[in-house]
């Protein structure tokens, strides 16, 4: 019977912050996270970490996901996208007649993700049409009304919306950059984004790029401030 998998892929390179996949977050590597929020979800068959490097292998093993392979040379460089770790996966998973109806690839630095959030987008996938579902946040300002600055001088990217009200502009989004569903079909497309794409909305409170050594400290201090308030 076809199953749910979940995929966290986690290689060792890391340019702009080293080990950041293993690196401690509050206490713990950041992929813990990944893994106990799938784990609490109690709806995959198998979590697996897909890596090139022994180190995080161990301590994925560690913290409860599954290490069957590592990651192939190939897919272990800068120019080897999330579908291609992807496809590798759910090839060698093939080739011992293993084939999974929904997959999610779920990133290894997303700490703000919580089981619920996991469950809620597994559900829609169940329950709706869509291809694929992502969580996504709100920009905090109408991007509509964005500047650009050429020469020095700044001006309206689009100039029509120099008097428009907020209010009056189509709210508009950006992916957060936590996880996808899809359904296995989706890897024949090779993009998890395609033209039947659903989503769950989530707070901004709930989210955080990290990409710079700013971005990990801020993430620290969102996170403690929201687990604060559970602490009342």
């Amino acid at each position: 019977m076809p199953g749910n998998i979940c995929i966290i892929p986690a290689r060792g390179g890391s340019k702009r912050i080293p080990r950041k996949n293993i690196k401690e977050f509050l206490g713990k590597p950041i992929l813990a996270y990944s893994i106990e929020a799938a784990i609490a979800t109690g709806i995959f068959d198998r979590i697996i970490v897909s890596t090139d490097d022994l180190e995080i292998s161990k301590i994925a093993e560690k913290y409860g996901a599954e290490v069957p392979f590592l990651r192939t040379e190939e897919n272990s460089n800068d120019y080897a996208t999330t579908m291609d770790v992807i496809k590798e996966v759910c090839g060698q998973l093939n080739q011992q007649e293993e084939v999974y109806d929904i997959i999610c690839c779920l990133y290894p630095c997303a700490p703000f993700v919580k089981a619920n959030k996991l469950v809620e987008a597994f559900d829609l996938m169940n329950s709706s049409g869509f291809e694929s579902v992502l969580p996504i946040i709100a920009f905090s300002y109408p991007i509509q009304r964005a500047l650009k600055v050429n020469n020095g001088k700044v001006d309206f990217l689009n100039p029509k919306y120099l008097t428009a009200r907020s209010q009056d502009l189509d709210k508009t989004y950006h992916d957060s950059g936590q996880f996808y569903f899809f359904k296995s079909a989706v890897l024949q497309n090779g993009n998890l984004f395609t033209n039947n794409t659903g989503c769950i909305i989530i707070d901004e409170k709930e989210g955080q790029d990290i990409d710079t050594l700013d971005d990990w400290t801020l993430a620290e201090i969102k996170y403690e401030y929201l687990q604060s308030f559970k602490a009342e």
